[in-house]
């Protein structure tokens, strides 16, 4: 019987061994909420993660670890597709297929790529940090999703995909590909830099700039109570004049709910310490269960990775039959010969 729920699909890399304040405000918020609406697929990108050179039992550690804070974020395996990317070899497949109908000069123009190959110069960037955004829209497009939970630095990735898709269609036929639509995370949750407030909260920032989830709460503490803040004294929100503690009051509306207007005259003509020691407190507050949860599936490597294989294999499911109708759009011959998407027209 098919599924009358629209499909949405998401992931993040496994680059740390935490996840930060950004990524539960601007993403895992975000994707437990579409639980409700959504036939949601979440995957932990390892392919991507592997355009920086990790260390090989780094990022192994890592993908379990990024697996186990989204299940205690509330990604929850019976609602949702929780896998590895590595564990579907249709998204590298799919990816060469978008590669031969990318233009090179189409992904030279992704800013993202452009940022990060001059920074690195020529012979420190790859092949692969090239072909990201492909294999991105692989992915997306690989689940014939309908929605896609991304924040605003990767809107210029999602229109590749939608572009591709578009592309795939009128070549091959209307239905080769679904063109997804953007969910672009609400500035509500656009979180930065404690010690850098102009700057996005980002895990290459600086050390004392993010609160990590695995963060102890001795730890949580005194960074927000040596953020920066301003030269004065009051407390109010003005992102242009007052970055730093505009940022304590976003952080703080963010995790509370409460909007920042009511937070503002409830600290009207006390001082910023004040206002520190409470987001403090939030922040542990919110953070602890999801510590500790996320400890308690890491000592049961086996359990975690039996989640991660089935999420696997029913992914394999949606992927295996996209794949299989686009590749036979393209005119591979299919495993069997004349089989499911050998038609050339449909």
């Amino acid at each position: 019987m098919p599924n009358p729920r629209p499909r949405a699909f998401s992931g993040i890399q496994p680059t740390a061994d935490s996840l930060h304040l950004g990524n539960y405000l601007g993403a895992l918020v975000n994707w437990v909420a579409f639980q409700d609406t959504f036939e949601c697929v979440y995957c932990v990108v390892d392919l991507h993660s592997l355009t920086v050179g990790p260390d090989p039992a780094a990022i192994r550690d890592r993908t379990r670890r990024t697996a186990a804070q989204m299940l205690a974020a509330g990604i929850d395996p019976s609602r949702s597709i929780l896998f590895v990317q590595s564990h579907v070899p249709e998204h590298a497949e799919l990816t060469w297929l978008l590669n031969c109908v990318t233009g090179f000069g189409e992904a030279s123009r992704m800013t993202q790529f452009k940022d990060k190959s001059l920074r690195q110069g020529s012979e420190g960037t790859t092949v692969g940090l090239f072909d990201y955004p492909v294999l991105m829209a692989a992915d997306i497009l690989l689940y014939d999703a309908a929605a896609v939970p991304v924040g605003e630095d990767q809107r210029q990735h999602l229109e590749l995909s939608r572009d591709l898709a578009t592309r795939l269609n009128a070549r091959y036929g209307e239905g080769t590909a679904i063109v997804p639509e953007p969910y672009i995370v609400r500035a509500t949750a656009k979180i930065q830099d404690l010690q850098d407030p102009t700057s996005k909260m980002s895990k290459s920032g600086s050390p004392g700039g993010i609160l990590e989830l695995m963060d102890s709460p001795k730890v949580l503490a005194k960074r927000i109570k040596s953020a920066v803040t301003d030269g004065d004294t009051e407390i109010r929100f003005d992102p242009g004049t007052k970055p730093g503690v505009s940022n304590l009051l976003t952080i703080y509306s963010a995790l509370t709910g409460r909007g920042i207007d009511t937070i503002v005259e409830d600290y009207r003509g006390k001082m910023y310490g004040h206002l520190k020691a409470d987001l403090a407190d939030v922040v542990v507050e919110v953070f602890t269960p999801l510590r500790e949860k996320t400890q308690s599936y890491l000592e049961d490597p086996a359990w975690l990775d039996a989640i991660l294989a089935e999420g696997a294999a029913r992914a394999r499911e949606i992927a295996a039959e996209v794949y299989g109708r686009i590749a036979g759009r393209f005119g591979l011959l299919p495993p069997g010969g004349a089989g499911r998407g050998s038609s050339a027209d449909g």
